[in-house]
């Protein structure tokens, strides 16, 4: 199996080609640094994303809080992330930092705010 990726750690943008036999074997070419190889194993065996988004809050100035979380979440656990904190509303004041989701659905990630409201 051959997958091709654009490398999004830094700004060099590699263009990436990851081979993977059956036995779960994986060889990464195009990289111009080690981070290459490290992002494109990562996204092939356990894909994770940042979730940076925004939640509605009551009694401040404007409606809506930024977010950002701890750490990545599995990309297949994103989806049901973003419906919980769409669903969310919290009451001002918050500073930032505050957890606003503590281990979210489970992955151990904590959601946090992005600025004081």
């Amino acid at each position: 199996m051959e997958k091709k990726l654009i490398c999004v750690i830094c700004p060099q943008s590699c263009d990436l080609v990851l081979s993977a036999d059956g036995a779960g074997d994986v060889a990464v070419s195009g990289n111009r640094c080690p981070r290459g190889s490290v992002y494109a194993e990562n996204e092939y065996r356990a894909p994770k994303r940042m979730i940076t988004t925004t939640v509605r809050i009551e009694g401040a100035r404007i409606a809506l809080l930024p977010v950002t979380c701890t750490g990545p979440v599995p990309k297949e656990r994103l989806r049901d992330c973003l419906d919980l904190l769409y669903k969310l509303t919290v009451k001002s004041p918050i500073k930032m930092g505050d957890v606003i989701a503590q281990d979210i659905l489970g992955t151990g990630i904590d959601v946090i705010a992005a600025r004081s409201l």
